[in-house]
């Protein structure tokens, strides 16, 4: 097996949730890497004998685990209320102190990436956190402001980038601004040409950055955000690199048939102004095969 500099950590997220299980059947299927879960140790293995899979795992001690098994990293006891299957505030605890040893790994270099299970946002919340998503928590946690980083959703159909993520319907209005389309198209076009351009740029150069409106606004008969943000953006960044000769970027183009080139494999992405405006396609087309990236922390985080 080629040496790994460090391994991949994996959290499980809700203790009643799916992630547990999802987490620990994931990793035994990997084979050839070497992988750490966030958790608690005593009960992870336990499910991992119900399961069938107690051979491919070990209990992680101060970090040290062969590289042939996968290691669990014991961050604490999960109580029966934590257990219990609705949102609780030792359930949220119990999640969060997980994330947090992880995330602590992540940027000390002990893990060199991050794969996070589902977590309850509002089990979190239970718990005395302040806590909206993954996305704009690990942003924090590495120094860095939300709007430094760009939540996307990377499959095979689609590859879409969020200007906004977290937010009320009636609040994403005048959160679209020049800056965050600018944020979310340069790291788009970034990992396009990461994914793509080592193999040619199989689904062409265009770029597509949609509106937030019917029609893209209909020259302002619907909204203000296409004049007012997003043109200026897509200005702009004709000058910016992926975008002065690497890619072509346009825009803004109404929702529905920005999304409907990209599921053709006629443009290479589409920015997306909120989070339904992406999800929903990238659910509908790229079920179990598409993958949420942070794009702009220090460390990898699926």
């Amino acid at each position: 097996m080629t040496a790994i500099t460090s391994p991949l950590g994996i959290t499980c997220g809700d203790p009643a949730g799916v992630g547990p299980e999802i987490a620990l059947r994931a990793a035994a299927a990997v084979a050839g890497d070497a992988l750490r879960i966030y958790g608690d140790a005593d009960y992870l293995l336990d499910l991992c004998a119900r399961l069938g899979l107690r051979d491919r795992f070990q209990r992680c001690e101060d970090g040290e685990c062969s590289d042939d098994r996968v290691g669990v990293v014991h961050v604490g006891s999960w109580s029966s209320a934590a257990l219990r299957p609705i949102p609780t505030a030792e359930g949220g605890a119990a999640q969060f102190a997980c994330l947090e040893r992880a995330i602590s790994e992540a940027l000390a270099g002990t893990v060199r990436g991050l794969v996070t299970g589902p977590m309850s946002k509002t089990a979190v919340n239970l718990a005395g956190q302040s806590f909206v998503g993954h996305t704009e928590h690990l942003a924090l946690r590495s120094g860095l402001q939300a709007d430094d980083v760009t939540m996307m959703f990377l499959g095979p159909h689609l590859r879409l980038a969020l200007v906004t993520t977290h937010l009320a319907v009636r609040d994403v209005p005048q959160a679209i601004t020049k800056s965050r389309v600018i944020r979310s198209a340069c790291h788009l076009g970034q990992a396009l040409v990461r994914l793509d351009g080592p193999q040619g740029y199989p689904r062409g150069r265009r770029l597509i950055v949609a509106g937030l409106n019917p029609h893209a606004g209909e020259s302002g008969l619907f909204g203000d955000e296409e004049r007012d943000a997003i043109v200026p953006a897509v200005d702009e960044l004709a000058t910016r690199h992926p975008f002065a000769g690497e890619l072509l970027l346009e825009g803004p183009v109404p929702a529905e048939t920005a999304i409907r080139l990209a599921a053709e494999g006629r443009v290479a992405g589409v920015v997306a102004m909120m989070h339904d405006q992406a999800t929903i396609p990238s659910k509908a087309l790229d079920w179990g095969a598409a993958v949420n990236v942070t794009w702009g922390l220090p460390f990898v985080r699926t």
